[in-house]
């Protein structure tokens, strides 16, 4: 989980890989009215947020059911947002990659053929509601390396079982 920028689909892609399991990169699954108001700059409120993490919940309910491991790369900027998916299934787990904003904006604008502005970062982070104290996971400097980023979630995964 984290703003846009931060590393999401990287981490999530390797962290599947060192895990054995499917990777679903969760901005694909973005209706294109989303996507088209992202890309004109404008911020996605609850309601336009609702129907994508709903569908987001049926991967996450899907991959229980089926009794198989998944990595899912999320924004789940709110709590309210993670408490949905965390509905599909209670174990689910989070890494909160968090970094400063000028970090952050390098890596957007150094990104090429993505639909989010970086215009929209301050948003973001305004909406962004870090991981709470009651909530499984953990937050992660995201500029360590991704090897090490894999590495302190693979670790934080041992000692949750």
């Amino acid at each position: 989980m984290g703003v846009s920028g931060c590393g999401k689909s990287e981490i999530g892609a390797r962290l599947a890989a060192a895990l054995g399991v499917p990777f679903l990169e969760g901005d694909t699954f973005h209706p294109q009215a989303n996507v088209a108001k992202m890309s004109a700059g404008m911020p996605l409120d609850d309601d336009d947020r609702a129907g994508w993490l709903l569908t987001l919940q049926g991967k996450i309910q899907a991959a229980k059911q089926r009794g198989e491991g998944l990595v899912l790369s999320c924004s789940s900027l709110k709590r309210r947002y993670r408490d949905l998916l965390r509905q599909a299934d209670p174990q689910l787990r989070f890494a909160h990659l968090d970094g400063g904003r000028a970090v952050i904006e390098g890596r957007m604008r150094a990104r090429s053929g993505h639909y989010m502005p970086t215009s929209l970062l301050d948003s973001q982070l305004r909406d962004l509601e870090p991981l709470q104290a009651d909530e499984d996971g953990l937050r992660l400097d995201l500029t360590l390396s991704p090897d090490q980023l894999v590495s302190l979630i693979l670790q934080h995964l041992k000692t949750q079982q």
